[in-house]
């Protein structure tokens, strides 16, 4: 693979591609995805002029990305060039008093979605220190993570409200059974408190503000790993008009308690995230 780039690279640096007009190699890397294009801007000045063109990277945007900049920026330079656009919503911006994060994944393009479950998420009980406690965590987006000691009744909800850009997306839930916490600068993982996930699934629900409406369940498994749980997928058709969301995940059989559970965020992801990431192990 490196001796084939080396070779690419030296043949486009030479005195036939590398001298094509500017015009010309913005028309040939535009078809390419901005990973490619940020490492082609490396070659000679042409390339690095040609990969800063607007219309280059006006096709790499959502399509309603001026949506998008009016809902995470307050004040957004209207000056900026279509390559710092794409740059500034790929950074992990924080909106809604800080209970949620957007970006553009700088692969593809698609946006993702975190809700945050400190204020992002309402937890049945979670001011009640008996059965909650909000654990600080580097492991977490937003540095805080919400722990369950025990309870009887376990509901999660949350609803969010977004100009998405038209596609399919799904709805995760990132859990982890056990407390993770450093020990001798080793990562250990606390099991006390992790019981009844085995007795009865979780029931995750989403809704749509079109009418869309879709449930599952599973058991929760696993200790000692974050683990994202598969709730439902919903389709925007029109990326024009925001789309409220409405989803929740329960665990409401009274006849057992549960406990010992870390609930970080629930996130929103294309769908086809399924299948080229592999931290989506759960559905």
């Amino acid at each position: 693979m490196g001796i084939r780039f080396s070779s690419f690279r030296s043949n486009l640096t030479g005195s036939t591609l590398g001298e094509l007009p500017e015009s010309c190699v913005a028309s040939i890397i535009g078809y390419m995805d901005p990973p490619q294009i940020c490492q082609l801007a490396t070659l000679n000045r042409a390339f690095r002029a040609a990969s800063s063109a607007d219309f280059v990277w006006e096709s790499k945007l959502p399509p309603n990305y001026h949506l998008l900049l009016a809902k995470i920026f307050h004040h957004f330079p209207i000056n900026l060039g279509k390559r710092d656009i794409y740059a500034s919503l790929c950074r992990l911006n924080t909106i809604d008093d800080g209970t949620k994060k957007v970006w553009i994944d700088r692969a593809t393009g698609k946006l993702c979605l975190a809700i945050s479950a400190n204020k992002g998420l309402s937890v049945l009980g979670v001011d009640d220190r008996r059965y909650w406690n909000y654990i600080i965590t580097e492991e977490s987006r937003f540095n805080t993570v919400a722990y369950l000691q025990h309870t009887w009744w376990f509901e999660v909800d949350g609803e969010v409200d977004f100009p998405f850009p038209a596609g399919t997306y799904s709805l995760f839930f990132r859990i982890h059974l056990g407390q993770a916490y450093k020990r001798f600068g080793r990562r250990v993982c606390n099991t006390e408190h992790v019981h009844g996930w085995d007795k009865k699934p979780v029931r995750f629900q989403l809704w749509t503000s079109d009418g869309q409406y879709v449930a599952s369940q599973c058991f929760l498994k696993g200790t000692g790993n974050w683990t994202f749980y598969h709730a439902g997928d919903f389709t925007v058709e029109d990326g024009n008009s925001s789309t409220k969301v409405k989803f929740s995940m329960t665990q409401i059989d009274c006849t057992h308690t549960k406990g010992g559970l870390c609930l970080d965020s629930a996130f929103i992801y294309p769908s086809e995230f399924k299948k080229s990431k592999s931290f989506l192990n759960c559905s």
